[in-house]
Protein backbone atom coordinates (compact mmCIF):
# COMPACT_ATOMS: atom_id res chain seq x y z
CA UNK A 1 0.00 0.00 0.00
CA UNK A 2 1.66 3.09 -0.82
CA UNK A 3 0.78 6.88 0.31
CA UNK A 4 -1.60 7.34 -3.09
CA UNK A 5 -3.83 4.50 -1.27
CA UNK A 6 -3.36 5.76 2.53
CA UNK A 7 -4.66 8.96 0.79
CA UNK A 8 -7.64 7.34 -0.66
CA UNK A 9 -8.14 5.61 2.59
CA UNK A 10 -8.07 9.07 4.79
CA UNK A 11 -10.72 10.22 2.41
CA UNK A 12 -13.16 7.14 2.44
CA UNK A 13 -12.99 7.09 6.21
CA UNK A 14 -14.25 10.29 6.67
CA UNK A 15 -16.93 10.16 3.29
CA UNK A 16 -17.18 6.77 2.17
CA UNK A 17 -20.06 8.05 -0.09
CA UNK A 18 -17.61 10.98 -1.93
CA UNK A 19 -17.59 9.88 -5.41
CA UNK A 20 -15.00 8.23 -7.45
CA UNK A 21 -14.54 11.44 -9.35
CA UNK A 22 -14.59 13.60 -6.56
CA UNK A 23 -12.22 10.92 -4.84
CA UNK A 24 -9.52 11.15 -7.87
CA UNK A 25 -9.19 15.02 -7.53
CA UNK A 26 -8.67 15.30 -3.50
CA UNK A 27 -5.89 12.37 -4.45
CA UNK A 28 -4.53 13.76 -7.96
CA UNK A 29 -5.66 10.79 -9.94
CA UNK A 30 -8.63 10.21 -12.73
CA UNK A 31 -11.74 8.82 -11.79
CA UNK A 32 -10.74 4.81 -13.72
CA UNK A 33 -6.99 4.85 -11.57
CA UNK A 34 -8.81 5.87 -8.16
CA UNK A 35 -11.69 3.55 -8.87
CA UNK A 36 -9.35 0.25 -9.96
CA UNK A 37 -7.58 1.62 -6.50
CA UNK A 38 -10.31 0.90 -4.67
CA UNK A 39 -11.43 -1.74 -6.12
CA UNK A 40 -8.62 -3.77 -5.36
CA UNK A 41 -8.11 -2.49 -2.00
CA UNK A 42 -11.72 -4.14 -1.65
CA UNK A 43 -10.64 -7.42 -3.26
CA UNK A 44 -7.94 -7.40 -0.91
CA UNK A 45 -9.68 -6.83 2.43
CA UNK A 46 -8.50 -3.58 3.08
CA UNK A 47 -11.55 -1.74 2.68
CA UNK A 48 -14.07 -4.13 4.34
CA UNK A 49 -17.50 -3.06 3.83
CA UNK A 50 -19.01 1.02 4.11
CA UNK A 51 -21.01 1.73 6.81
CA UNK A 52 -23.52 4.84 7.71
CA UNK A 53 -23.15 5.89 11.41
CA UNK A 54 -25.94 6.32 13.55
CA UNK A 55 -26.70 8.76 16.08
CA UNK A 56 -28.07 6.53 19.09
CA UNK A 57 -29.85 9.60 20.72
CA UNK A 58 -32.00 10.24 17.75
CA UNK A 59 -32.86 6.30 17.80
CA UNK A 60 -34.02 5.65 21.59
CA UNK A 61 -30.65 4.38 22.69
CA UNK A 62 -29.66 6.56 25.37
CA UNK A 63 -27.48 3.59 28.04
CA UNK A 64 -23.98 2.49 26.59
CA UNK A 65 -22.30 0.90 28.57
CA UNK A 66 -19.07 -1.90 28.77
CA UNK A 67 -19.89 -5.37 30.43
CA UNK A 68 -16.09 -7.29 31.30
CA UNK A 69 -17.83 -11.26 31.58
CA UNK A 70 -16.44 -13.81 32.40
CA UNK A 71 -18.32 -16.86 31.10
CA UNK A 72 -19.00 -20.46 32.54
CA UNK A 73 -20.25 -21.59 29.34
CA UNK A 74 -18.40 -19.33 26.05
CA UNK A 75 -20.50 -20.87 23.43
CA UNK A 76 -24.09 -20.51 25.02
CA UNK A 77 -22.60 -17.04 25.86
CA UNK A 78 -22.08 -15.94 22.78
CA UNK A 79 -24.21 -17.71 20.69
CA UNK A 80 -26.79 -15.16 23.45
CA UNK A 81 -24.52 -12.10 22.46
CA UNK A 82 -25.22 -12.97 18.86
CA UNK A 83 -28.95 -13.11 18.72
CA UNK A 84 -29.13 -9.99 21.62
CA UNK A 85 -29.66 -6.26 19.66
CA UNK A 86 -28.60 -4.60 22.63
CA UNK A 87 -24.85 -6.19 22.12
CA UNK A 88 -22.86 -4.18 19.10
CA UNK A 89 -19.86 -5.92 20.39
CA UNK A 90 -18.09 -8.54 21.71
CA UNK A 91 -14.33 -9.05 22.35
CA UNK A 92 -12.41 -12.07 23.68
CA UNK A 93 -10.18 -10.60 25.93
CA UNK A 94 -6.98 -12.02 28.38
CA UNK A 95 -7.30 -11.58 32.12
CA UNK A 96 -9.68 -12.16 35.06
CA UNK A 97 -12.95 -11.85 32.60
CA UNK A 98 -13.07 -13.70 29.48
CA UNK A 99 -15.37 -10.84 27.43
CA UNK A 100 -15.41 -7.48 26.38
CA UNK A 101 -18.97 -5.79 25.42
CA UNK A 102 -20.15 -3.44 24.02
CA UNK A 103 -24.00 -2.74 24.97
CA UNK A 104 -26.51 -0.06 24.18
CA UNK A 105 -29.93 0.09 25.62
CA UNK A 106 -32.81 2.87 25.65
CA UNK A 107 -32.65 2.90 29.07
CA UNK A 108 -30.38 2.36 32.90
CA UNK A 109 -33.44 0.25 33.03
CA UNK A 110 -33.00 -2.05 30.28
CA UNK A 111 -29.60 -2.28 30.76
CA UNK A 112 -30.00 -3.68 34.33
CA UNK A 113 -32.92 -6.57 32.24
CA UNK A 114 -29.96 -7.25 30.11
CA UNK A 115 -27.82 -7.54 33.15
CA UNK A 116 -30.20 -9.95 34.57
CA UNK A 117 -30.57 -11.87 31.02
CA UNK A 118 -26.73 -12.14 31.72
CA UNK A 119 -26.58 -13.83 35.22
CA UNK A 120 -27.36 -17.32 33.91
CA UNK A 121 -24.13 -17.31 32.05
CA UNK A 122 -21.29 -16.20 34.52
CA UNK A 123 -20.50 -13.16 36.63
CA UNK A 124 -19.96 -9.67 35.38
CA UNK A 125 -18.98 -6.18 35.87
CA UNK A 126 -21.11 -3.35 34.03
CA UNK A 127 -19.34 -0.04 33.27
CA UNK A 128 -21.68 2.49 32.50
CA UNK A 129 -20.58 5.35 30.03
CA UNK A 130 -20.88 8.84 31.23
CA UNK A 131 -19.67 10.52 28.26
CA UNK A 132 -17.31 9.92 25.43
CA UNK A 133 -14.46 12.29 24.81
CA UNK A 134 -12.79 10.70 22.41
CA UNK A 135 -15.91 9.26 20.06
CA UNK A 136 -14.39 7.97 17.29
CA UNK A 137 -10.78 7.86 15.63
CA UNK A 138 -9.77 6.72 12.26
CA UNK A 139 -7.48 4.16 11.47
CA UNK A 140 -5.30 6.15 8.79
CA UNK A 141 -4.59 9.76 9.70
CA UNK A 142 -4.13 13.22 7.98
CA UNK A 143 -0.98 12.46 5.67
CA UNK A 144 1.50 14.76 4.86
CA UNK A 145 0.13 16.41 1.19
CA UNK A 146 -3.66 15.38 1.77
CA UNK A 147 -5.80 17.97 1.40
Amino acid sequence: MDHTDKQILFHLQNQARMSMTELGKCVGLSQPAVTERVKRMEENGVIQEYRTIISPEKIGKLATAYILFHSRDCHAFVDFCRSSPEVLECYRISGEHNYLLKVMTDSTQALEQFGNECDRYGTYTILIVMSSPVDHKYLIPLLEGTV
